[in-house]
C-alpha cells in the first residue's frame, strides 16, 4: 500500500493508560514520518463498560498530549452492518460455521481434556454438522486448517506466528449476534486501508487468528508492530494500585504535556543518548527499528527531571497560564496575576519539579492565611526564636524601602545584635513565619515579593504563635 495509515484503537472502559498513550504517540509519529494519516478509532463493542464518559477522557487525554489524529474518531459500535456482511461472507464461503455447543458444555469438555494432561482447544464438534441459521441458540467460529501456520514478520519482533491447530477454531460471533473483538477489528482494519498496525504486545496473542481471518477473506494482512509493555521499578506490571497509571493523573500531579510526551518517547524507544525531543524532532527521527524488544521501565526520576527541564523553559506568560489552575487549587480561590507572582515565579523554575510542586511553594503570595507545617513549626517557631522575630519585627518596621538591599542590612544589624549568631537561626524562623515551610528561595528576595505589610503581619503572628506556647 502507497499511504502509510496507522491507527489508534483504545476501548472506552476507564482512562488514557499510560501505555495506550505510548501506542498512540508511535502510531501518530510512525503516521508523520511517513508523510501518512493517523485513523482514531474507539472499539466501544464492549456494551457493558464502554462510556462515553470515558470516550471523553480518552479524547480529551490525547489532546492535551497534542497527538491529533488525521481521521475521527469513528466508533466500531457503528460499523455493525460492515462485520455482520463480513460473517454471512464468510459463512457463505464455508470459512465459518455455526456452533450450537453451549458454555456449558464446552466447559465440561474443556475441563475433561485439561485433566487428562492435554491443551484445550475447540474439539470441533459442530465443524462438518452444516448447521443453518435455524438451527437454535449458536455461536458462529471461523473454520482453520490445522496445519496452516499463521505467521508475520513482526516490525519489533521479527518473525511470530503460530500454528492454526494451537489456536482451533475460535468464535466471530456470540449466540447474540454480535461480532467478536477479532472479526470487528480485522474488518474495520480492512475498510479503513490500515496499512500498519502499531500495538501492544499484550496482543500478539490476537494477532495470528486476525491473520487466518484476513486470509479467510481474501485479503492482504496489514504489517504488524507490538510494542513491549511498560514496567514500574524492578520490572513489575504497572499496578494502578501502585504506579500512576493514566494520563490524567499525571496531568493533575502537574506535569507539562510536552515532557509527558517526550518521556513517553524514550520508554522502550532511543535515539543514540539523546534525552529531550521535540515533537517534530521525534517524528522525524522515529522508526520501528529502533523500539527495544524488553519491556521498557517506566522512570520516575527521569519523568521529574524532563519536567523540570520543560518548566524552566517555557515562557512566563505561558507558564502562569499553566500554574493558575493549580495555585487556585492550593488556595482555594482564583488567583490574580500580579508582577509579584511573575518575580516568583521566575525563582521557583529550578526549585519546582512540577506544577503543583511550584504551587505550593507559591501559595504563601496568594493565600490570604498560610498554616505552618508542624515539623518546621516545632523546630523554629519556639521560645528562643522569639527575641530574634521581634527583634526582626520592630527593625524592618522601620525600614522606609523594603529591597533585599535594605532587608539584609536589617538582618545583617540584628545578627550583631543578637552576638553574631549563625545566619540561619535569623533566617529560619522568618521563613516559616511568612511562608509556613522551611524552604523557600533567598529570604531577602522572599520578604521583597512578599511586601512590607503582608510581611509584618506575618511576623506578628508567628511572634503571637511562639508566645501563646
Amino acid at each position: 500500500m502507497a499511504e502509510v495509515r496507522t491507527r489508534f484503537a483504545p476501548s472506552p472502559t476507564g482512562y488514557l493508560h499510560l501505555g495506550s498513550a505510548r501506542t498512540a504517540l508511535f502510531n501518530w509519529a510512525y503516521a508523520r514520518r511517513h508523510g501518512g494519516r493517523l485513523v482514531l478509532r474507539i472499539e466501544d463493542t464492549d456494551r457493558e463498560r464502554s462510556t462515553q464518559e470515558s470516550e471523553d477522557v480518552l479524547i480529551r487525554g490525547l489532546d492535551w498530549l497534542g497527538i491529533v489524529a488525521d481521521e475521527g474518531p469513528f466508533r466500531q459500535s457503528e460499523r455493525r452492518d460492515l462485520h455482520d456482511a463480513a460473517i454471512e461472507r464468510l459463512l457463505r464461503s464455508g470459512h465459518a460455521y455455526r456452533c450450537r455447543c453451549s458454555v456449558d458444555e464446552l466447559a465440561e469438555r474443556r475441563e475433561a481434556t485439561l485433566s487428562a494432561g492435554n491443551s484445550w482447544v475447540y474439539d470441533g464438534r459442530c465443524r462438518d454438522l452444516e448447521l443453518g441459521p435455524d438451527c437454535g441458540p449458536h455461536t458462529v467460529r471461523l473454520r482453520l486448517d490445522p496445519e496452516e501456520q499463521l505467521s508475520w514478520n513482526d516490525l519489533v519482533f521479527g518473525h511470530s506466528g503460530q500454528v492454526a491447530a494451537e489456536i482451533g477454531d475460535l468464535n466471530i460471533r456470540r449466540s447474540d449476534g454480535h461480532p467478536l473483538y477479532n472479526l470487528a477489528v480485522v474488518v474495520d482494519d480492512l475498510d479503513m486501508q490500515i496499512s500498519h498496525v502499531i500495538r501492544g504486545a499484550d496482543h500478539l496473542g490476537n494477532t495470528s487468528f486476525q491473520i487466518a481471518l484476513y486470509r479467510a477473506l481474501g485479503r492482504m494482512p496489514p504489517l504488524f508492530a507490538h510494542l513491549p509493555l511498560i514496567v514500574g521499578p524492578g520490572g513489575k506490571k504497572l499496578s494502578k494500585r501502585r504506579d500512576p497509571v493514566s494520563v490524567e493523573q499525571y496531568r493533575e500531579d502537574g506535569y507539562l504535556p510536552r515532557a509527558l510526551c517526550n518521556w513517553l518517547m524514550r520508554i522502550g524507544w532511543s535515539h543514540g543518548d539523546q534525552e529531550i525531543f521535540s515533537a517534530d524532532e521525534f517524528c522525524n527521527l522515529f522508526e520501528l527499528d529502533a523500539v527495544n524488544r524488553s519491556s521498557a521501565q517506566a522512570d520516575r526520576d527521569k519523568l521529574d527531571w524532563l519536567n523540570q527541564e520543560y518548566i524552566r523553559e517555557l515562557p512566563e506568560a505561558e507558564l502562569l497560564d499553566a500554574l493558575e489552575p493549580f495555585l487556585a487549587q492550593a488556595v482555594g480561590h482564583p488567583v490574580k496575576r500580579t508582577p509579584e507572582l511573575g518575580r516568583l515565579v521566575e525563582l521557583l523554575r529550578d526549585r519546582s519539579k512540577t506544577l503543583k510542586e511550584m504551587a505550593e511553594k507559591a501559595r504563601f503570595l496568594v493565600a490570604e492565611q498560610i498554616p505552618y507545617e508542624e515539623k518546621a513549626a516545632k523546630k523554629f517557631l519556639k521560645q528562643p526564636s522569639l527575641p530574634i522575630l521581634t527583634a526582626l519585627h520592630d527593625k524592618l518596621a522601620g525600614l522606609e524601602d523594603w529591597n533585599e538591599a535594605m532587608l539584609e542590612a536589617v538582618f545583617e544589624a540584628v545578627r550583631a545584635d543578637q552576638g553574631d549568631i549563625g545566619m540561619g537561626k535569623l533566617a529560619q524562623p522568618i521563613r516559616v513565619a511568612i511562608t509556613g515551610t522551611s524552604a523557600s528561595p533567598g529570604i531577602y528576595q522572599t520578604l521583597a515579593i512578599l511586601g512590607q505589610p503582608r510581611s509584618l503581619d506575618r511576623i506578628a503572628a508567628a511572634i503571637h504563635f511562639v508566645r501563646r506556647g
